[in-house]
């Protein structure tokens, strides 16, 4: 099966280890920063929502108008707008940009983040409305004809559309989440399930539940599966692991001199998470520093577990060895983020990127080989033949 490669679209030049150096909202280096995931071989980009970042749509319009290939990955939260509203702004990013949208529904693991836009609804309830939400954008972007729709969340009457997405029948919907609610909803209505970074023997077993939720739902394919990881590369094993001690420092150092502002999320190092997938990436922390062939976890423990924090660490050869024993799991979309926002994104669309494509080809070749023998041994035969 194919393989994709997805970046990170930020705004400004600041990660976990570094300031940023101007505004939240530095649209010469968005564009630099896109450009160098389309010149070095990435698939899409991720454009992250947070409670007081720039808007992720806007900006995902921007960059869309001036490139050419690279696809787009919108965050969403259904709390900021109408089911309504939203379908007709992700239907015009997607003639924008010529049908190379996907949009990533957010439910929210953190209350205090989701109360500073106005959301007070528990954990629970939030699931329940994404999936109303989910299924109204759907029908919207496939609707020629006005419908009324009340539920739970949402009601209106004689609504249609006048934009529809340029992808037919509609764009791609992402979703993600580790607790048994995000399971189901998202093995209900995402064609993309998002998972973090875990040991192969915990992610193995994310994947056969989010299979057993879309069985469930009724279902006769199942999501294809994203993992995302934080990579620490460098020439050698030794200057890797240098780089990667160098990095949890500069993370622990930004932390201690502005904690309470540092994470995005609202989550300070002092607060234990809600959300699950946070506390499981902290269990798996506390259990052990590094497992498998380059998974390395004191950097998901230094930031509380927020979000895609665990690194692979290693040689350019030792991390894609790594991403390919996950793709050999199932999953064929590979998330990628450095803490030097642009270097790294170079590095490893240079260095790693490729390599994974080749060995991919490779079992592909073998795999078709395997199931067609005897139209493989035609094509050999031929071959020896002219």
């Amino acid at each position: 099966m194919p393989v994709e490669f997805l970046g990170i679209a930020a705004t400004n030049d600041g990660s976990e280890t570094t300031a940023r150096s101007g505004a939240a909202f530095d649209k010469e280096y968005t564009l630099r920063l896109a450009r160098a995931h389309e010149d070095h071989g990435w698939d899409r980009v991720l454009f992250a929502y947070g409670s007081g970042s720039p808007d992720p749509a806007p900006a995902a319009a921007y960059v869309a108008a001036r490139l050419d290939r690279l696809q787009l990955l919108l965050a969403h939260r259904p709390n900021v707008s109408y089911p309504t509203y939203a379908a007709k702004t992700f239907a015009t990013l997607d003639q924008i940009s010529g049908g190379r949208l996907t949009v990533h529904f957010i439910t929210g693991g953190n209350d205090h983040e989701q109360a500073r836009e106005g959301d007070t609804l528990t954990k629970d309830e939030r699931y329940a409305r994404t999936r109303e939400y989910i299924r109204i954008v759907k029908k919207i972007w496939t609707t020629h004809e006005p419908f009324d729709h009340e539920g739970e969340h949402y009601r209106f009457h004689d609504f249609v559309s006048d934009v529809f997405p340029a992808q037919q029948p509609r764009p791609a919907v992402s979703f993600g989440g580790s607790s048994p609610a995000a399971y189901a909803a998202g093995g209900a209505e995402a064609d993309v399930y998002c998972l973090w970074g875990e040991p192969l023997e915990e992610t193995a077993q994310q994947i056969e539940a989010v299979k057993a939720a879309a069985t469930a739902a009724g279902r006769t394919d199942v999501p294809r599966i994203q993992v995302a990881f934080r990579p620490i590369i460098a020439p050698t094993e030794e200057l890797a692991w240098e780089k990667a001690h160098r990095t949890l420092g500069a993370i622990r150092q930004r932390r201690l001199a502005s904690p309470a502002r540092h994470h995005r999320g609202g989550v300070t190092e002092a607060a234990a998470p809600q959300n699950t997938g946070s506390q499981r990436l902290i269990a798996i922390a506390d259990a052990g520093e590094r497992y498998d062939r380059a998974l390395w976890t004191p950097t998901a423990a230094a930031t509380g577990g927020a979000g895609n924090s665990n690194a692979l660490v290693g040689t350019p050869e030792t991390v894609a060895q790594a991403l390919l024993d996950y793709y050999d799991l199932g999953v064929d979309i590979l998330s990628a983020r450095g803490y030097d926002l642009l270097d790294d994104a170079v590095d490893f669309g240079r260095y790693v990127i490729p390599l994974v494509r080749e060995e991919v080809a490779k079992r592909d070749a073998a795999r078709a080989a395997a199931t067609h023998p005897a139209a493989d041994a035609r094509r050999t035969a031929a071959a020896v033949r002219a």
